[in-house]
């Protein structure tokens, strides 16, 4: 049972490291008509006619925005390495525990990221562009923001299985 939660936190946080990856670098988390054109806005640039321009103007919920995406990255890839490490000489309480906790903060650090990018858009956005919505990466977020929290429930889990059971006896046969 241990090595079952242990093993399914390791690789929900795979899965979670993935999405979040992939949300963070692509350049659709929103889409808007702009100029009776499409365009495509994520945290690094945005895209109109299909030229894609860096963001010129430093705004403070962009680098927040950025900052807690990228320190959510981080903080899972940790999680995944502790994970996966607590399998080389068996597992180890305090690499599942450690784990286990990187990836509920990775979690709750995205979930920061996309709360001010959703505060901001649908204030700001909303008014100035009526055509515009969330797009596929913006959404692949949220998916990952789920997959991390389950995946340092399921360490916590194992970390508490472990703790929980008694050790085993040996008998040795004089």
């Amino acid at each position: 049972m241990l090595y079952t939660l242990a093993g399914g936190g390791t690789l929900c946080g795979v899965a979670a490291l993935v999405l979040l990856i992939v949300s963070t670098a692509t350049d659709f988390w929103m889409q808007y008509r702009y100029s009776g054109s499409s365009a495509n806005q994520g945290l690094w640039r945005f895209c109109i006619n299909h030229k894609c321009h860096a963001h010129t103007i430093t705004v403070a919920f962009w680098d927040a925005t950025r900052a807690f995406m990228l320190l959510a990255v981080l903080s899972c890839f940790a999680g995944v390495v502790l994970g996966l490490s607590a399998f080389t000489n068996g597992t180890k309480n305090r690499r599942v525990r450690t784990g286990g906790i990187a990836l509920v903060l990775s979690g709750f650090l995205a979930l920061l990221a996309l709360a001010i990018y959703t505060g901001v858009t649908v204030t700001y956005f909303g008014k100035r562009f009526v055509d515009w919505r969330f797009s596929w990466s913006y959404i692949i977020a949220w998916v990952a923001i789920i997959l991390a929290f389950a995946a340092g429930v399921f360490q916590l889990c194992a970390y508490q299985r472990t703790t929980a059971e008694p050790a085993p006896s040996y008998n040795q046969d004089s």
